[in-house]
């Protein structure tokens, strides 16, 4: 038994398919009754058009594949120009679902094909495979194997050379989480470290007489363990050492700027480029970095302090006329004049932020230009820029930079018996997403799903085209839905799992809307937001300002499910375990998205 919300999203979720197809070989009858023909000759063109008539119902409603069953061979990708193919799908086997942008080879790497992918097809690329996690950029993209290693390819990465397979570049970590930024990729290890690669592998080149990268040793004596590294790689440590037993467990990067969370709640930040606090995003100023005078890099190279002053207080009158303008200071230190920001040694050190030292962190995120904390008991904190009201403070907060951890409101227009906790916050591009827990005394606990941001493509979900909403604003279509769970027979709440933002503007969202008394049930795919390249999936190029059902071209549910794979292999095409727990998740790029298998 659903809740009236319940039934309404049940009642979109069971919607038939498209009948264009029908009207049209109703008109193609209509057209033929009305001919003028002679009978015989009536009755040859009645033929005729029954048979194209059903040729083409029979190609615009194939018949139903599923993510998890098996499809008849004559089922083709949606895009025959690019190299996904979508073959018999056999149940044993795992096959990963793209759609999108494929312009730089982000979604087919091993297809010179640029053209959109505009329904989900099965990139054979992936087949079988399980990862640990997936990444898209602009240029270039990257993901970790079953094995803890790290693959990257697209253009941004092979350059003008097209159709070549993922490469494998740091292996021998364990890695289990990745962030992508423009010039630069991050890397967390199980253990807690971090290391940093260079997003073009003409950069990751080791030049003559340079010391092998290792992980025991600066002088490279990896390969007595087989793990002698071939691409240059380094490593980003804390200034100051952890706690006793307190390690790294999980990172977030925006567009300049890193975060990192410890095992014990620190929040500590890390400088990618000189933009890095442009917006106050770092929760810093001050950092140490070589020296520029150094022309070999060593591991006990002098460092230098810097400064990155960000612009509200650099320049307070920046976005004012010229004619009341006064001469602004510099954004960075001297010492940044002349350095190669790309470089992956621009900073190898972590700082805590000093403001945030007596909070402890349960959550961590990043936009483009944001940042976020999230605590145990719910309470979120925010800075950096809010110029499309990002951040969620508030219609009365007209700056445009916060340079200060303020606390996000998320129980305005609310009672105050209901007591409000924030289970997620997840940032993408200009666009924050908060999802909230509601309790009363009176009624079973709801959840919504609250935005904030630049909605200029329907990003915030309120069926409207906003470009700026300060106030975190309430995504109807799923939020405060239940449902009745026969296992603890009870109403609860329909939880949206998992919500993931392109830094582009589109938004996607899993609901556990079909659970089973095992909890094995599958996920539905909720979309909106820009759909310039088909990235909702759906084969238009017109924006969804409202959250509607993912599904196939022939109008199945796109489900998100769990299983244990008979096998599970790594992107060498190796065997790497059998029997083992498996789910599907999404990651999403710019106007692209994907549907992995990931290991449990």
């Amino acid at each position: 038994m659903y809740s009236r919300a319940g039934t309404t999203l049940k009642r979109q979720l069971q919607r038939s398919g498209p009948t264009q197809t029908r009207a049209g070989c109703r008109a193609v009858s209509t057209n033929a009754s009305r001919s003028t023909l002679s009978a015989q000759r009536r009755v040859a063109l009645a033929l005729a058009t029954a048979a194209g008539g059903l040729t083409l119902f029979y190609y615009t409603f194939p018949r139903q594949i599923h993510n998890d069953a098996l499809p008849p061979s004559s089922a083709k990708s949606s895009s025959s120009k690019a190299k996904v193919s979508q073959p018999v799908l056999d149940p044993n086997v795992l096959h990963s679902l793209v759609w999108g942008s494929n312009s730089s080879a982000g979604l087919a790497p091993d297809s010179p094909a640029t053209e959109p992918i505009r329904t989900p097809a099965v990139a054979a690329w992936l087949e079988g495979i399980a990862l640990r996690d997936l990444g898209l950029h602009e240029k270039h993209a990257a993901c970790v194997d079953a094995r803890g290693d790290v693959y990257q390819w697209g253009e941004g990465f092979f350059g003008a050379v097209q159709g070549r397979a993922p490469k494998r570049t740091l292996r021998g970590k364990n890695i289990i989480q990745l962030q992508l930024t423009d010039d630069k990729i991050f890397a967390l290890s199980s253990s807690g470290r971090i290391y940093v690669l260079a997003s073009s592998g003409v950069k990751q080149g080791l030049s003559p007489g340079k010391p092998t990268p290792a992980s025991d040793s600066w002088w490279g004596t990896g390969w007595l363990w087989g793990e002698d590294q071939t691409v240059d790689f380094a490593e980003i440590s804390p200034a100051e050492p952890l706690g006793w037993g307190e390690s790294i467990t999980s990172i977030a990067a925006g567009k300049n700027h890193l975060l990192a969370l410890s095992s014990k709640g620190r929040v500590l930040a890390h400088p990618v480029n000189n933009l890095a606090n442009f917006y106050g995003q770092l929760g810093l100023r001050k950092f140490e970095m070589p020296d520029p005078a150094q022309l070999i890099p060593t591991k006990i190279a002098p460092q230098v302090q810097v400064e990155l002053i960000p612009k509200s207080l650099a320049d307070p009158f920046i976005n004012s006329s010229r004619a009341i303008r006064v001469s602004s200071t510099a954004f960075t230190s001297e010492n940044l004049a002349n350095v190669d920001d790309k470089d992956i040694r621009f900073c190898t050190k972590l700082y805590e932020v000093p403001v945030l030292k007596e909070v402890e962190a349960a959550q961590i995120a990043a936009g483009s230009r944001t940042s976020f904390l999230r605590t145990s008991n719910g309470r979120v904190l925010a800075w950096g820029a809010n110029d499309f009201g990002q951040l969620g403070l508030g219609s009365n907060v007209a700056l445009d930079t916060i340079t200060v951890p303020t606390e996000v409101v998320l129980w305005r227009f609310v009672s105050n018996s209901t007591e409000t906790k924030c289970l997620d916050v997840v940032a993408g591009g200009d666009l924050t997403a908060f999802v909230v827990e509601r309790k009363d005394s009176a009624n079973p606990a709801t959840l919504d799903v609250l935005m904030s941001g630049n909605g200029q493509y329907g990003g915030l979900g309120n069926n409207s085209f906003t470009n700026s909403q300060g106030t975190p604003t309430r995504v109807k279509a799923i939020s405060g839905l239940q449902q009745y769970n026969e296992h603890t027979k009870r109403l609860e709440p329909i939880k949206p799992e998992e919500v993931v933002i392109s830094s582009t503007g589109h938004v996607v969202a899993s609901l556990n809307s079909s659970p089973t008394s095992d909890g094995i049930g599958g996920k539905d795919l909720m979309v909106w937001g820009k759909n310039y390249e088909s990235e909702l999936g759906n084969g238009k190029k017109s924006s969804l300002p409202q959250p509607a059902v993912m599904e196939y071209p022939e109008g199945e549910r796109l489900m998100l499910m769990k299983k244990k794979a008979k096998e599970v292999k790594d992107l060498q095409g190796k065997v790497w375990k059998r029997g083992i727990k498996v789910e599907q998740r999404v990651a999403v790029g710019p106007q692209n998205s994907v549907v992995y298998w990931k290991l449990v």
